[in-house]
């Protein structure tokens, strides 16, 4: 099992972590592009301490970067079963983390963008102490037709998509948002227009909003 590691950022307010942030990047990126929100994050949760892991492979489409896992081949099957392997290693990242911070899963959100996004659902999900929320960013739920016999937990899920996604089409957003709901998860989603793949200043606003919403001692003071 690859041990995961990445940039952090500790709580603005200078104590000790209250809550945590795991931020999961997308295919070709690394932890060092989505550790750059924690300066809109953290002002908004002082108390939350954050770490954006490295993907444990190397990218197979691109010279440089990070995947969770390959995504030569795009078909959902190939995507569910990328997500099952890379699992067990975020899994254990994230409970490894809770115990460095002296946390429980109810104060842990996971952020996840395109790639990240599929490994935040996929193993937020499954994890049966349930996390405070998951926040994913143009992107999809893997193996949708597995989840009602796989599903632990039902925490709140934010979607927020570009409708001119040009990488993951806004179609995603409708058919994630369906398993969900058919799987009795809470699912709060917007269609952004105009906004290709990525993450706009009304995507982080609605990340804050989630994350005060849901991780205790973070409401809006």
């Amino acid at each position: 099992m690859t041990d995961l590691d990445g940039p952090r950022a500790q709580p603005q307010s200078g104590g000790p972590a209250k809550q945590l942030v795991v931020l999961l990047h997308g295919l070709g990126a690394d932890g060092n592009d989505l550790i750059q929100l924690t300066p809109y994050l953290g002002q908004a949760l002082p108390d939350a301490a954050f770490v954006s892991p490295h993907a444990p492979e190397a990218c197979d489409m691109a010279p440089f970067g990070k995947q969770w896992f390959s995504l030569q081949d795009q078909s959902p099957q190939a995507i569910d079963a990328g997500a099952r392997r890379a699992a067990p290693t975020l899994d254990a990242f994230l409970d490894a983390e809770l115990r460095a911070h002296g946390l429980t899963a109810d104060k842990l959100a996971l952020v996840g963008f395109s790639q990240g996004g599929m490994m935040a659902l996929h193993v937020g999900l499954r994890r049966a102490d349930p996390v405070a929320c998951i926040c994913a960013f143009s992107s999809l739920l893997p193996g949708g037709d597995h989840l009602a016999d796989e599903i632990q937990s039902r925490p709140p899920v934010l979607l927020v998509h570009g409708e001119a996604d040009e990488i993951i089409p806004v179609q995603a957003l409708g058919a994630t948002e369906a398993a969900l709901t058919a799987n009795r998860v809470p699912v709060t989603s917007e269609r952004r227009p105009g906004m290709g793949h990525g993450i706009d200043e009304r995507g982080i606003q609605l990340a804050i909003e989630t994350l005060r919403a849901n991780l205790p001692g973070a409401a809006a003071r």
